[in-house]
Parts: structure tokens; sequence; C-alpha cells
């Protein structure tokens, strides 16, 4: 069994998480540039056995999709070609990234380390991929 790998994408950074091989836990790989997300997933599937990515689908609170959406399903597309055995399935991302900065937080994060947006997007990626899975057990 593959694992799943989570991407919360922007046009700057890209946070990754993973599954564990038997898919039941989320835990956070890397924060990387958005120029180097191709690459950085090139050696990583050499490494490791993945089966599906899961993309964050930023939606505003009404349930419309966000500006961004255009570049992720650029993104999306540039998966398929790269990836063409991996399947890609998006998840909602809604509060994403409030919720990272709630978990830190309430982790005991200091205030010097919460500023650091690169951590905020890699639990971001984490909370798409536990969402993911929970509602994959509920299905």
């Amino acid at each position: 069994m593959g694992r799943i790998l989570a991407i919360d994408y922007g046009s700057k950074r890209v946070g990754l998480a993973v599954t564990d091989s038997l898919q039941m836990i989320a835990n956070p790989l890397d924060t990387i540039h958005a120029k180097d997300v191709i690459s950085y997933l090139l050696a990583y599937t050499q490494k490791e056995e993945v089966e599906l990515f899961v993309i964050g689908e930023p939606k505003h609170k009404d349930g419309h999709p966000m500006d961004i959406s255009l570049q992720i399903n650029a993104f999306i597309n540039l998966l398929k070609k790269t990836f063409p055995m991996i399947g890609i399935e998006r998840e909602d991302e809604r509060f994403t990234s409030k919720m990272a900065f709630n978990v830190m937080l309430n982790s005991g994060i200091g205030k010097e380390k919460r500023k650091d947006k690169k951590l905020v997007d890699k639990i971001a990626a984490v909370i798409i991929l536990q969402s993911y899975l929970e509602r994959k057990s509920y299905q």
C-alpha cells in the first residue's frame, strides 16, 4: 500500500504532508518553494511509493473558489502529466491556515516560531490530509 501525500499549494510556498505506509496517520513532510515542488515530488516518489495526491481546494466561506484556484488547476494538470500513475483528489481547505495557527498556539509554540509561514503551511497540509483520511473512513 502506497502513501497518500497532501499538498497545500500556494503561489510562493507549498506545504506537504504524508501518511504512514498504512494510510492511518498524517505527518508533516516539508514546506518548499512552489517552483521546486515537482522536482521535490519526483525525488520523493523515487524513494517512497505514493498512490494518491490530495490537493487542498481553497474556497471562500460561501463555497466559491478563490483566485488561486486557476494556479492550482494548472498545477494539477502538471501533476497529471508528470505522475500519470498516481491518483489525485481534492479536499476542502477552508480555514486550514487558521486551524494550523490554533494548533501552534495550543501546543505552546512560541510567538516567534508561530510567525514562521513555512510551519503554518506544513501544519495546514497535515490538517488537509487528516480531514481527507477522516472523510474517507466515514464513507
